[in-house]
């Protein structure tokens, strides 16, 4: 924890909550109470796990190479109204759908891929 101003503290947060600001207003923290009891010590609460929203891929359209990181063209199944249908993902952000990958290398083996000697 680092005093940043006389109202706000940083904080080191765990690793899983990287979408939060690590930043808190003094209004929002408390002290740590140590128990009374000699030699009892509290296990830490269990992690917090954050769901990050999923959505479901239709098909892989295409395939191609950005910086030397392999990107797929992906069909959403569902997707709101203000979305793009079709959009470029880093293949990291597709683990989910090795199935679909199987089956675009198939009818794509010249493309970019994790086996090719393009990727």
């Amino acid at each position: 924890m680092k005093k940043v101003s006389t109202h706000a503290y940083h904080l080191k947060l765990p690793s899983q909550w990287k979408s939060i600001h690590p930043v808190f207003h003094i209004s929002l923290l408390e002290p740590v109470k140590t128990s009374t009891i000699p030699n009892w010590h509290q296990e830490p609460p269990p992690p917090i796990i954050i769901e990050e929203e999923e959505w479901e891929v239709s098909q892989i359209l295409d395939s191609k190479l950005k910086r030397r990181k392999l990107w797929y063209l992906v069909e959403w199944k569902c997707f709101s109204k203000d979305s793009e249908r079709s959009t470029w993902e880093p293949a990291e952000s597709l683990k989910n759908c090795p199935e679909l990958f199987r089956y675009f290398h198939s009818l794509y083996p010249d493309n970019s891929g994790p086996n090719s000697s393009k990727a």
